[in-house]
């Protein structure tokens, strides 16, 4: 939002909120700068019920008041416009520390610890007892990749972005244009939702295969922001959440330990190494990559020839 507006709006709603009486248009515009440098009387009409509007999509809640001689007039009852007390005990607000724990990004990590002062000042419980019950939980979100800020606010803001993806089988990136939908974090990795305008289609992006900078672009969406971004399912079906088939590999002791958890068989082949077989479905040769020399397809044979079409694709970049 420009300083401008949001300038404009605060005024707006501190003006409906300190009077006592309903509050005519000629009265706001008389009391707003910004109203009274709108010109003339069409243009300040408009630019008051957008502003109006965008109070009320905010949560302020606007009456609209026949006064005395006929006029309408607007104002923001206190009483309307103020949260119930807020009452947790020992056990919510040590969840809600736990809660406030998870984000290590400064930006989110300041609004959390200002959130909980707040709270605290209001009568929130210390919950200290309850918070040593839970003292070994140490909840953490990982955000190392640069990529996640600019996407977080271009997805906040609807915002078209550029960057440069690498897929996990190509040798090089290549640009991509994304109308920004939503992002999710799964096993560890944050992924992008969007629409992808070259290919126009619905597409989800793993955040550590973007590379360079996430670059905005100007002008709205294309395409209309789904009720529901299916980001996990779409995500587990690429990497073989989804069984449809079974795969025997050999995996070095000691190591791939999310392997071994979705293993439905584990055999020991000595000199350091076992044999697994592991459901899965499409995607399962990108993931196999990750564990390098540490794992060997044994079959099916298909499954072998992308995990090595996929490694020399790596070896030749």
């Amino acid at each position: 939002m420009a300083i401008a507006k949001a300038e404009r709006l605060m005024n707006l709603a501190l003006c409906l909120l300190g009077t006592r009486r309903p509050l005519s248009k000629r009265e706001l515009r008389g009391s707003i700068e910004a109203y009274l440098e709108a010109g003339s009387d069409e243009a300040f009409n408009r630019m008051f019920e957008r502003d109006k509007d965008d109070l009320r999509e905010l949560g302020l809640v606007i009456e609209t008041v026949e006064n005395l001689d006929g006029d309408i007039g607007y104002l923001a009852r206190r009483d309307s416009n103020r949260l119930p007390p807020i009452t947790l005990d020992a056990e919510e607000a040590a969840a809600l520390g736990l809660a406030a724990k998870v984000w290590q990004q400064a930006r989110l990590a300041g609004a959390a610890s200002g959130a909980l002062q707040k709270l605290r000042a209001a009568g929130m419980p210390e919950a200290e007892d309850a918070y040593e019950v839970h003292s070994a939980l140490e909840p953490r979100i990982p955000v190392h990749e640069a990529a996640f800020e600019p996407l977080m606010l271009a997805c906040r803001d609807r915002r078209p972005v550029t960057f440069d993806y690498r897929k996990a089988n190509a040798a090089r990136p290549e640009q991509r244009q994304v109308e920004p939908w939503t992002l999710e974090c799964w096993r560890g990795h944050w992924y992008l939702a969007g629409w992808d305008r070259d290919r126009r289609a619905e597409r989800v992006f793993r955040l550590s295969r973007i590379t360079g900078r996430v670059r905005s672009r100007a002008g709205a969406f294309t395409a209309e922001v789904p009720d529901v971004v299916t980001v996990r399912e779409t995500v587990e079906s690429w990497a073989g959440e989804t069984a449809t088939r079974t795969a025997l590999i050999r995996l070095r002791s000691g190591s791939g330990y999310p392997l071994r958890s979705r293993a439905i068989s584990v055999r020991e082949l000595g000199d350091g190494w076992e044999e697994l077989e592991i459901p899965y479905g499409h995607g399962l040769d990108a993931w196999l990559v990750e564990f390098g020399p540490d794992v060997v397809v044994q079959e099916p044979a298909d499954l072998r020839a992308d995990v090595v079409d996929r490694l020399r694709a790596v070896a030749k970049d």
